[in-house]
């Protein structure tokens, strides 16, 4: 059992059934009357997020949330396919599941599936991926002293904010986490 206080973020926690994982927590201790704690998180199940206040006093079963390296085959008619490398077993996953994830998936890609005891719930991306970009307006030269950016589309259909200076065809680097640039590959 963990204590309310215990919370940390990206802890997963096991609240009436659901499995949630806290994205967000805030301990308040307001003048008068007894302290609590604000939470924000999201349902691993359903992909759903939830802002949830508990008392100081409550207690909660930790859910043990296990990874499996895999590596992603394909997508067909909404299935996701995946692959463990050291026992070829293979894996789908829905949209549902997947989510805004799909957007970052390359054909041959390692990821991490998660699983709660036998249940599979989703992937966990890397944190940085190399894309090509397929589509952009030209570069300009010499415009990397301002921060100027441009709209480019990569080959998972990805649209994010280049600089200037980059153009079709070239590898650039972007984070998971946010989906934002992070440098040429």
């Amino acid at each position: 059992m963990v204590d309310v206080n215990s919370i940390k973020n990206g802890m997963t926690l096991l609240i009436e059934g659901n499995i949630y994982q806290v994205v967000e927590f805030l301990h308040v201790k307001p003048g008068k009357g007894s302290a609590f704690m604000k939470t924000k998180m999201k349902n691993l199940r359903t992909g759903a997020n939830l802002e949830r206040t508990f008392n100081t006093n409550v207690k909660f079963e930790e859910a043990r949330i296990d990874r499996k390296a895999v590596s992603y085959l394909y997508e067909a008619g909404g299935t996701y396919y995946f692959m463990d490398n050291n026992t070829y077993e293979q894996y789908e996953l829905n949209e549902e599941q997947i989510e805004e994830s799909k957007l970052y998936l390359i054909e041959g890609m390692n990821v991490d599936l998660t699983f709660y005891g036998s249940e599979l719930l989703g992937i966990k991306l890397p944190e940085k991926v190399e894309y090509t970009i397929v589509e952009c307006e030209p570069g300009i030269k010499d415009s990397t002293a301002t921060a100027a950016t441009k709209v480019a589309k990569t080959e998972t259909g990805l649209v994010v904010r280049v600089p200037m200076f980059i153009n079709e065809g070239e590898k650039i680097i972007i984070t998971t986490v946010d989906g934002k640039y992070y440098s040429r590959a």
